[in-house]
């Protein structure tokens, strides 16, 4: 039996994407910006439930539920804004809009992954965000939060949902990214 790395989330659109990688590029260029670990553009989304290592024989039973979760949530706009850190070793952007239906979004992907018996972590209120970088020791990451958090994206309608296979970097090769990989996905309403 086959286990796959899933996560669900909602995909920014490319416009999205290419608004805040200009804002970011720069940043590279900060004192220190050579340590982090910068995620690339394909890796930028905003997690609604990370789901982990999946057997492959839940996927039907999965997909029926996050499907129905999905059609219980209307469309809704959204749009990326400001910056944050977890402490020095993530910096990510944050969101705007719709949040209250972005977090109601996320407990029903939650809860789809739970009702399948995907054993989940324990209950966070979610907080929307989108990694940028991270650093394997604590650094200072305040710079960039303050010269990124005047960020404000153009808004967009989030559509859909995404179940999204994270594949892990090969050991030992210096600077891969994870690859993301797109399974599945389903349209938001009725």
């Amino acid at each position: 039996m086959s286990r796959l790395r899933l996560f669900v989330a909602v995909l920014p659109p490319d416009h999205a994407v290419q608004e805040l990688r200009r804002a970011v590029d720069p940043l590279r260029a900060l004192p220190g910006a050579g340590k982090l670990r910068w995620t690339g553009t394909p890796g930028w989304h905003f997690t609604l439930a990370f789901l982990g290592s999946v057997d492959e024989d839940v996927l039907p039973e999965l997909h029926e539920r996050l499907a129905r979760a999905a059609r219980r949530t209307e469309p809704f706009p959204l749009r990326i804004h400001g910056a944050g850190r977890f402490g020095g070793r993530a910096l990510w952007a944050g969101a705007a809009g719709a949040l209250d239906t972005l977090r109601l979004l996320a407990e029903r992907a939650d809860a789809a992954a739970r009702r399948t018996g995907i054993p989940m972590e324990e209950h966070r209120r979610y907080a929307a965000h989108l990694t940028l970088a991270r650093s394997r020791t604590e650094a200072d990451l305040r710079p960039y939060v303050e010269a990124l958090g005047g960020f404000e994206g153009t808004v967009w309608e989030v559509g859909e949902i995404a179940l999204v296979r994270s594949n892990l970097p090969v050991a030992g090769v210096a600077g891969e990214q994870p690859r993301y990989e797109v399974t599945a996905s389903w349209s938001l309403g009725r």
